[in-house]
């Protein structure tokens, strides 16, 4: 039996050491319970991923909301991470919590939520939160004026329930525009209508390219013109379903992008990819260095992109002598029935970690909070074209001050960041949002490739039939992992491989048990035969 001892004493040192290892996410975290009093004696430093999209504002605006955070809890240190894209904040999440150090507050994504999900209790859901008389939205025992739950508007709110309960809040809301260069729409003999509809917009994309004999583009005298490029393909092929009334996926994960009108819908878009008057960001460029230079008419993007957008502008990527003076008209994105428009939804939210420590989720979520006031509202919407989520910002006089001071100059009142603002704060109940899932943003990324494939393949004089279309839909089945048990599958995907010390652990716990099994039978037979 010593040896049984002895290996029995090398389990429990393996298991003793089980903690340290990762296994695959933050499993062993208990489920958040709100301490009943907030423990002041303690200090806390908090961490906080945030994007600031390369805008020295944005980055002015984040600094100066932890001094004043700080100042309010001075036991409460708040560390800024600052990222230039969501994507990237994503993959480090996934990344942290496969080795369990996930940051305590994150800017994010509802999509991106979903995965984080994928870890036992690795996100705090918010219901109980919000609720709390002392602590939650509009709490008794808050140092600042925040908003209570009624005041966050409610079709921004309903965007951050995932599985039956909110996991975020949303923190800034944005959706797309097109921004039109009329002076050209109008040199091509054509008039903007009211609503913009997809089949004008392929058709004046159409009549732009017309050439001299040297090869100029007519319109703009230049040897360069992509009349329509769409920053984002995979709110393009969304939204071209939404309106069309067809199947993307159900709230459950099923996923039913693949279908018939997916495919007629990328047959158009192939024909006009291939003449070269449509376009993507990923295959051309920033819709709005084109636009700027004369050489793009049509350039859709994020209401929160227009301080890039028009000859004016005060955020630029191209050289000033590039510029061409026309005039920008802001509309919402083309439509299939005018009537009845829709746009999506979209614009960062805020998600709080879940932690061993329920007095630092605490403090994490008073900071998490303190996003909403109108201090902080208001000044990160004047930035760019985004909108405050609270209709306490939304309807205060100082946001309605600067709303009616459009045209003033080109910085805080460049009039066509105030008309996209307006633009969704009009809209807003033409708003909609894709249901969230684990696996939802594969499926996303999966809607976005097809565009992207098609019209690559269209530039390369690639045959684009049936047959092309149903190779497609399997190859970006495959290349998403939405073949492998849906949407689920695709979510253990973005998760990522188990961490290698994990993976070890696991081993070796399994051949210790084996090893004490066989060493036990042989004890137990060798006293049979005593």
């Amino acid at each position: 039996m010593k040896r049984v001892r002895m290996l029995s004493l090398l389990l429990v040192l393996l298991l003793s050491i089980a903690p340290l290892a990762a296994c695959h996410g933050s499993r062993g975290l208990d489920e958040f319970i709100i301490p009943e009093e907030f423990d002041t004696t303690r200090s806390y430093e908090i961490s906080f991923w945030a994007k600031n999209d390369t805008n020295v504002n944005q980055t002015t605006i984040y600094e100066q909301t932890i001094a004043d955070f700080e100042a309010l809890y001075p036991n409460i240190k708040v560390k800024i991470q600052p990222y230039t894209d969501y994507g990237k904040i994503y993959n480090d999440v996934i990344t942290k919590i496969a080795t369990g150090d996930t940051p305590n507050v994150c800017i994010t994504y509802p999509d991106h939520i979903a995965t984080y999900m994928t870890g036992v209790n690795t996100v705090v859901p918010l219901d109980g939160l919000f609720a709390d008389e002392k602590y939650g939205l509009g709490g008794s025992e808050l140092r600042f004026d925040g908003p209570t739950t009624e005041e966050i508007i409610p079709k921004f709110l309903s965007e951050c329930v995932i599985e039956g309960q909110h996991y975020a809040m949303p923190y800034m809301r944005s959706t797309e525009a097109c921004y039109v260069n009329k002076t050209y729409v109008e040199k091509l003999g054509y008039e903007l209508p009211e609503v913009l509809t997809w089949d004008f917009v392929f058709e004046v994309s159409e009549a732009a390219l017309a050439q001299d004999a040297d090869g100029n583009y007519l319109v703009n005298g230049q040897k360069t013109m992509i009349p329509f490029i769409y920053k984002s393909t995979d709110n393009m092929m969304i939204s071209m379903l939404k309106q069309s009334e067809a199947d993307y996926s159900t709230a459950a994960g099923e996923i039913l992008l693949f279908n018939d009108t997916t495919e007629k819908l990328l047959a158009t878009i192939a024909e006009h990819a291939g003449t070269r008057a449509f376009s993507t960001f990923s295959i051309t460029g920033y819709p709005a260095n084109f636009l700027n230079a004369g050489q793009c008419i049509f350039a859709i993007d994020s209401t929160a992109g227009a301080t890039w957008m028009g000859t004016k502008a005060p955020l630029l990527d191209i050289d000033p002598s590039k510029l061409v003076e026309f005039e920008t008209e802001v509309m919402m994105i083309p439509q299939m029935e005018p009537e009845s428009p829709s746009m999506i939804s979209q614009g960062p939210s805020v998600c709080v970690f879940n932690k061993r420590d329920p007095q630092e989720v605490l403090a994490s979520w008073l900071f998490a909070q303190y996003l909403l006031t109108n201090e902080v509202q208001i000044a990160y919407s004047q930035t760019e074209g985004y909108v405050p989520v609270t209709s306490k910002a939304q309807e205060s006089e100082v946001y309605c001050d600067y709303l009616s001071r459009e045209g003033e100059d080109n910085r805080l009142y460049y009039d066509v960041k105030l008309q996209a603002a307006k633009l969704l704060l009009e809209n807003t109940e033409n708003t909609f949002v894709t249901p969230v899932f684990n696996g939802s943003a594969s499926l996303r990324g999966a809607a976005g490739q097809l565009i992207e494939n098609v019209t690559k393949s269209m530039r390369r004089h690639e045959t684009v039939d049936n047959a092309y279309y149903e190779t497609l839909f399997h190859d970006i089945r495959a290349l998403y992992r939405l073949d492998q048990g849906g949407a689920t599958a695709a979510g253990r995907a973005e998760l990522g491989p188990m961490p290698p010390m994990s993976i070890a652990l696991l081993a070796t716990l399994g051949g210790a048990w084996v090893v004490i099994g066989i060493c036990f039978a042989l004890d137990m037979l060798k006293k049979r035969k005593k």
